[in-house]
């Protein structure tokens, strides 16, 4: 984590690469690093909140490029990776009976809905994650979309909060 004060005096390509763990969108990237210096946290929180509303579908399926399926161990060494790794850390037990349940769910959800089934994990253990899912199932396509956008904003914020601080 870095003070606001240091992210604001970062050189653009710097302070772009300190975000881009946060979601797989580089305009929300590029937009909260051009809005820059920020007088507070509230103020950079605020910003990347009101950004992240005018996302729609076509951010949303962006930003899952980089999100792996709930319940299976990210691969791969990105930052994006190493994240979701820990936001999942609750789901990644050695529960064989959750593990094959959310693999189902998963596979129904995108059989169903087309994409990755999107979800903050952090502070969700696997049973609440797995209900959320299955109830998740029963929305509209509509409907799914704005919850969907909903978790990747949660998610997006959520990791602006562990990469700037005071």
């Amino acid at each position: 984590m870095i003070a606001l004060s240091h992210f604001n005096q970062l050189e653009p390509d710097a302070a772009m690469a300190l975000l881009q763990p946060c979601v797989a969108l580089p305009d929300w990237t590029a937009a909260l690093v051009a809005a820059r210096p920020f007088a507070s946290l509230a103020a950079l929180r605020h910003t990347a909140q009101a950004l992240a509303e005018s996302w729609g579908s076509a951010e949303l399926e962006q930003a899952l490029s980089a999100h792996p399926r709930i319940g299976e161990k990210p691969t791969g060494r990105q930052a994006h990776a190493a994240l979701s790794r820990q936001e999942q850390s609750a789901v990644n037990a050695d529960d064989m009976q959750l593990a094959e349940a959310l693999r189902m769910g998963n596979l129904r959800y995108e059989a169903r809905f087309g994409r990755v089934f999107l979800i903050r994990a952090k502070g969700r253990s696997g049973e609440e994650i797995l209900n959320a899912l299955e109830q998740r199932l029963a929305n509209s396509v509509a409907e799914e979309i704005a919850v969907a956008l909903e978790q990747l904003r949660e998610i997006t914020l959520l990791r602006l909060a562990g990469a700037i601080g005071e």
